[in-house]
């Protein structure tokens, strides 16, 4: 343990499903990993080794967990499932297309667009909703972490947003328009200062992180 030295949480989403090929809303339905998917959470974990999390902390949909536990399983690390950090539940949108979605609820659609937050899906969650959640979650995984170390999340691409946002206090609707989603198997990096969290990288991922450190010259 490095007294002193900043914690840091990597917040990951899921590597690619046969939904998100197809552009369907997932939400909350529990869609397994395609090859590419298993194969971008493969290549995830080799780089995210150079973090030397001591944690992983994933939601329980099956395509969150995976990828967890193939982070985790290359150290040798704990694992464990939250469902604290599922994805937003989307009501009526899961399990249709983008276009059946704007077909059927264009007003909702010109919403999103704007960044205004609301329930999705008429009975589903909002943002902010999935932001208090989330952050339940983090709070707990971080009592058990001392100076120094630092765990991975390993969530979805609204739940993750949410999650960074709130914990650097960026609002939800700035958040949603800077920022942009986070790519399949792609990665946030925060590190905790004395005025709190900052996102030091943004949408990272395999293909952009350093390569690791195999001790031969």
């Amino acid at each position: 343990m490095n007294v002193g030295a900043p914690r840091r949480l990597i917040v990951l989403r899921h590597g690619e499903t046969s939904h998100n090929a197809a552009g369907v809303w997932q939400g909350q339905l529990d869609s397994p990993l395609s090859e590419r998917g298993l194969a971008q959470a493969a290549a995830a974990a080799e780089a995210l080794v150079a973090f030397k999390p001591v944690r992983v902390v994933a939601s329980d949909l099956s395509r969150a967990a995976v990828t967890g536990e193939t982070v985790a399983r290359v150290d040798g690390i704990p694992f464990c499932t939250d469902e604290r950090f599922r994805e937003i539940h989307a009501g009526a949108w899961q399990g249709l297309t983008g276009d059946e979605v704007r077909e059927g609820y264009p007003e909702d659609m010109d919403k999103l667009l704007r960044g205004e937050d609301f329930k999705r899906g008429g009975h589903g969650e909002s943002v902010a909703d999935v932001a208090l959640r989330c952050r339940a979650g983090v709070d707990a995984l971080l009592e058990t972490l001392e100076s120094g170390e630092c765990a991975v999340i390993a969530t979805h691409g609204v739940a993750g947003r949410a999650l960074a946002a709130d914990l650097v206090g960026i609002d939800q609707r700035t958040s949603w328009i800077a920022l942009g989603g986070l790519g399949n198997c792609h990665w946030v990096e925060l590190t905790e200062g004395r005025a709190g969290w900052r996102i030091q990288t943004w949408n990272h991922s395999a293909a952009t992180a350093p390569a690791r450190d195999s001790g031969v010259a």
